[in-house]
């Protein structure tokens, strides 16, 4: 009798062991997006079809998998020879509140034209908010446009971000770039 009751405790014990988390700690399916969840918001957000957030999701997913974190915003550039870049949304994680943001950048090249687009980004490793405050270059070169989105990569501190855009305008050429992320509204554009 109580053999059993040792034996029912232990079983108890290692089971309760092995389904704690530490406190403080997230398991790491609770902290990740799914294509599901990410295709949702983005079809939401732009206001498209699912079938073609879906698209343009699942190209981002098949390169860098499940993302930690996304923005939804609006941003405005315009660009002869040397341009800029000003945007604002929310931050979004899983277990967090929602967060403003900002954004700027300058860019330069062989480029002309402006445009005003809503601009869903996906964020790959960001941990904690801080990591996003940083410069991450880019190259609209590297731009390629999936089902009507257009979507690129721009990399910084172990940080990935994969922005996807629709919006209006006229803009043509190829320009170096970069955007910096701040917690507050800055015009000056370095």
């Amino acid at each position: 009798m109580l053999r059993r009751k040792l034996l029912a405790t232990a079983v108890a014990f290692a089971f309760a062991t092995a389904l704690a988390v530490p406190a403080g700690a997230e398991r790491e399916d609770d902290a990740t997006y799914t294509e599901q969840e990410i295709t949702h918001a983005a079809a939401d957000f732009f206001g498209v079809t699912t079938e073609v957030a879906a698209k343009a999701v699942q190209h981002v997913f098949k390169d860098q998998g499940q993302p930690d974190a996304y923005i939804k915003g609006d941003e405005g550039s315009g660009a002869f020879v040397v341009g800029a870049t000003y945007g604002s949304g929310w931050l979004i994680r899983k277990n967090h509140d929602p967060r403003k943001i900002y954004w700027k950048g300058p860019s330069v090249g062989f480029d002309v034209g402006g445009n005003a687009s809503k601009v869903f980004t996906l964020i790959y490793n960001l941990r904690s908010d801080r990591r996003l405050y940083q410069r991450f270059p880019g190259a609209e070169a590297t731009i390629y446009v999936v089902a009507g989105i257009s979507v690129m990569y721009m990399r910084s501190g172990g940080v990935t971000l994969a922005p996807m855009r629709t919006g209006v305008g006229w803009r043509a050429g190829i320009n170096a770039q970069y955007r910096v992320f701040s917690d507050r509204r800055d015009w000056f554009p370095l």
